[in-house]
């Protein structure tokens, strides 16, 4: 359910909030079409290298911390190998929307706020299954939650780094807007989505397609609101 509603929230705040904005502020419409092109092949190519370390053969212990089930065959943990590298990808992923929230915030504080509850939505079932990923590693469970905190940290670290660097930059605003919703998107469409396709029967799909709305329409009201 969370998963579902985060889509929405996703999609929501990349199509209705941050492109336009992202649109408005670039040279020119080419250049920013560019930008989300690269940067959706871009996190295609992130999410590769950390997979690459914990995936063997057909079988994937994690992916990319949205899929917290582990293989059927597995005996025991690995030692934290997949754990660890979770906690990399992800530790580089929440210095990247740090960044992401300073520079919508830094354009205009409307969209700072859309974009911050777009991007704790999808947190929120990732690092559940984070959590997840770090117990079959062989973590206990107050390990996992410490790792995740720091983990976290590196939002923050991102924020104020871009705060005092986009400062003087600020012609980079809109194609760091434009990184954030190539990666909303590809998020969405990418790593959860599929995760809904597992549920083919008549009552999940209905209420998955509810819930995607109520992601969106969440968006909406959030910029109606504050507007």
């Amino acid at each position: 359910m969370l998963v579902s509603y985060a889509i929405g929230a996703l999609l929501g705040a990349a199509f209705l909030e941050i492109l336009p904005h992202a649109l408005h502020e670039a040279s020119s419409v080419e250049a920013m079409a560019m930008t989300v092109l690269f940067g959706i092949l871009l996190f295609f190519i992130l999410e590769k290298l950390v997979l690459w370390r914990h995936c063997h053969g057909n079988e994937c212990e994690a992916h990319s911390g949205h899929e917290p089930a582990a293989s059927s065959h597995d005996h025991g943990h690995d030692h934290g190998r997949s754990g660890m590298m979770i906690m990399v990808g992800d530790t580089f992923h929440n210095f990247v929307d740090g960044i992401l929230i300073a520079a919508a915030f830094m354009v205009d504080m409307k969209l700072g706020m859309v974009t911050a509850l777009a991007i704790i939505a999808h947190e929120i079932p990732q690092e559940v299954g984070d959590f997840l990923i770090l117990l079959h590693s062989g973590y206990t469970k107050r390990q996992a939650i410490l790792l995740n905190l720091l983990s976290s940290l590196a939002t923050l670290g991102g924020g104020l780094l871009a705060y005092f660097a986009l400062q003087t930059v600020q012609g980079w605003i809109p194609y760091i807007l434009g990184l954030a919703a190539a990666s909303m998107i590809y998020v969405a469409v990418a790593d959860l989505i599929p995760g809904l396709h597992k549920r083919t029967e008549l009552k999940a799909t209905v209420q998955q397609v509810l819930l995607i709305m109520l992601g969106i329409a969440s968006i909406w009201l959030t910029k109606f609101f504050l507007e």
